[in-house]
C-alpha cells in the first residue's frame, strides 16, 4: 500500500463525520476502504494520456422538447379561483420580515 493509504483510517474518517461506531463496524469498514484505496491504486497506475475527460460514459442528449406557444388559461378565470387576489395578482402571506 502506498503511504497514502496506510494513513487513512475510519477511525479518523467517522470522527471528523461524528459517526459512533462499535468495533465490529470499525474492523468490516477498514477492511473495505482498505480494499477501495486499493482498487484506486490500480486505477491510478494505468495510462491514460491519450484519454479525454468525460462526464459521463454514455453521450447524454437534451430529451426536452422545443418550447411552443399554446393555449393558456384566462387570467380572469384564475384571479377568481385565488384565495386573496388584488390589483389582478395573487396575493400571499409576507413571509420575510426585514
Amino acid at each position: 500500500m502506498s503511504n497514502a493509504t496506510q494513513g487513512m483510517d475510519v477511525g479518523y474518517v467517522a470522527h471528523l463525520a461524528r459517526l459512533e461506531l462499535t468495533a465490529e463496524e470499525t474492523a468490516l469498514f477498514q477492511g473495505q476502504l482498505d480494499q477501495i484505496l486499493h482498487y484506486v491504486e490500480q486505477l491510478n497506475a494505468l495510462d491514460v494520456a491519450g484519454v479525454e475527460p468525460t462526464a459521463h460514459a454514455i453521450p447524454v442528449y437534451n430529451v426536452f422538447r422545443p418550447d411552443e406557444v399554446g393555449r393558456s388559461l384566462d387570467h380572469d378565470d384564475v384571479i377568481a379561483n385565488a384565495p386573496s387576489a388584488a390589483n389582478g395578482q395573487f396575493r400571499v402571506p409576507k413571509i420575510i420580515d426585514q
